[in-house]
């Protein structure tokens, strides 16, 4: 059984890597989709691969690392973006045998601040650059040093260094970050940020602080009070701060050129579309297709897509709604339409926010729930039959190689071992008990929460554990 297991896992990989390899450039990637009792235990999950389902029991859910994210939470955007792109240098840094730990509440670097911007604002890689003597060629961050530094967004040292593992203090980065918005504001005495004084400003940078308060970017940064009473911003800030620009960058520039060079360095595109289909982290499934439609003109790899143009994409992970677990979607826009001409949409089109919560219609929820709630608890009920058969048929078939093991030894003048064996078999009894009992209690709870989150669902949807989004809501890509 176990070599069957194995011989699964591998057959499962390679279909995996094989649907990589021959993916077209609009198509769906396999991705991971979870389901509501298990997340009692975080036992069970399922994986689609090129559009067939295997079953993983006893594995741990896991949640896709793409960066679109849809829910019913105004910032959700901001909060995945920055968790990606910390993601992003943690990675980059254990791949380089970067011999710090990867701690996002440390203060972040000019390395880690160069990468973030980079990534943020879409740098396109410079053709050529003037290199810098402390950056080897291996080092991690290196080329999104030299994208930021060669569009004039951060500097290097006169001396020809960059000090890549330099603390970057907190004005340093309100500085940098002055630069890429145009916010009308008269503050130009020390900076005041909720009513409290910001400490760690010097006077060349009141300005570019004010500016970034008046900004609002900073109330989508974590820990207001470390905000203003520390010198560093941690790496999780920054990483915040940046996502909360990429957000809004077209709402914090006035329409004239960025200052010191910048203009035509940020690589930034953002179109609303009025979603056509519903999406909700209770039924959709990965590999669903949606429509949405653009409610204003959109320019996508040199051609202009005017107002109401089709837009599709794939629900590309899904995490059901449990105890403790909030349920959300993960979706990626795949391509933009307009009668015969279709552009596939740039693979960073990676985040997707609620700008206008509306709750569904009343008359729907009551006409749908009781269909979602039976099918709901009937798919609990048979995956809790079928997990329970799964556990009771692996633990009799270890029960008799136990049992056989016992008799054999036996009659072979080993005792000692036959005693062992028989003693196994006790055990694999008394584990298989447990295990099919923790199946049954997770059914029982998965099909009471099923069903009184759905009563949630119809009276007060906005108190609802679950992530969606409904026809006619608007959304804004950013790419």
């Amino acid at each position: 059984m176990k070599v069957m297991k194995k011989l699964l896992a591998v057959t499962v990989a390679m279909c995996a890597i094989s649907s990589v390899a021959l993916a077209k450039p609009c198509e769906l990637e396999a991705k991971t989709q979870s389901y509501a009792h298990p997340t009692l235990f975080k036992s069970q999950a399922q994986t689609l691969v090129d559009a067939k389902s295997v079953y993983v029991t006893g594995g741990k859910i896991l949640k896709s690392k793409n960066k679109i994210t849809v829910g019913n939470k105004d910032n959700v955007y901001v909060k995945s973006w920055a968790k990606d792109v910390l993601d992003i240098i943690k990675d980059s840094q254990a791949k380089s045998g970067y011999k710090t730990a990867f701690n996002p509440k440390a203060p972040t670097l000019r390395s880690e601040v160069a990468t973030i911007l980079a990534e943020g604002l879409n740098v396109e890689t410079p053709e050529n650059y003037k290199p810098y003597s402390d950056i080897d060629a291996n080092y991690w961050a290196k080329d999104w040093i030299y994208k930021v530094t060669e569009k004039d967004i951060m500097i290097g040292y006169p001396s020809g260094v960059f000090k890549p593992d330099q603390p970057i203090t907190k004005a340093e980065v309100f500085a940098t970050v002055a630069k890429l918005i145009n916010i009308n504001h008269s503050a130009t005495d020390v900076p005041v940020y909720k009513n409290e004084t910001m400490q760690y400003i010097p006077k060349w940078a009141y300005s570019a602080t004010n500016e970034v308060i008046a900004s609002n970017l900073l109330d989508a940064v974590p820990d207001s009070k470390g905000v203003i009473e520390n010198e560093y911003l941690s790496k999780e800030q920054v990483a915040y701060l940046v996502a909360s620009l990429r957000k809004n960058y077209e709402a914090l520039q006035s329409g004239t050129a960025v200052a010191d060079g910048t203009q035509g360095a940020i690589g930034i595109t953002t179109v609303k579309v009025k979603l056509l289909d519903r999406l909700s982290a209770k039924t959709s499934n990965v590999g669903e297709w949606f429509t949405a439609k653009t409610t204003e003109e959109v320019v996508v790899d040199g051609v202009t897509f005017p107002e109401g143009s089709i837009v599709r994409g794939n629900v590309i992970a899904v995490q059901r709604p449990g105890i403790k677990e909030p349920g959300y979607i993960k979706v990626q826009f795949k391509y933009i339409k307009n009668g015969d001409c279709k552009k596939c949409l740039p693979k960073q089109v990676a985040s997707a926010s609620v700008e206008d919560l509306k709750n569904p219609n009343i008359l729907a929820r009551l006409v749908g729930a009781p269909l979602t709630i039976v099918g709901r608890a009937a798919g609990v009920v048979g995956r809790t039959g079928g997990a329970i058969c799964n556990v009771a048929g692996n633990g009799v078939e270890e029960v008799g190689d136990e049992l056989s093991n016992f008799l054999v030894e036996t009659f072979t003048l080993h005792p000692g071992r036959g005693v062992a064996s028989l003693g196994n078999s006790a055990v694999t009894i008394l584990k298989g008990a447990f295990d099919v009992t923790k199946v049954a209690v997770s059914g029982i709870f998965g099909v009471v929460y099923e069903v009184g989150d759905e009563i949630v669902y119809v009276i007060v949807p906005s108190l609802s554990n679950s992530s969606s989004l409904n026809p006619n809501e608007e959304l804004t890509i950013v790419f």
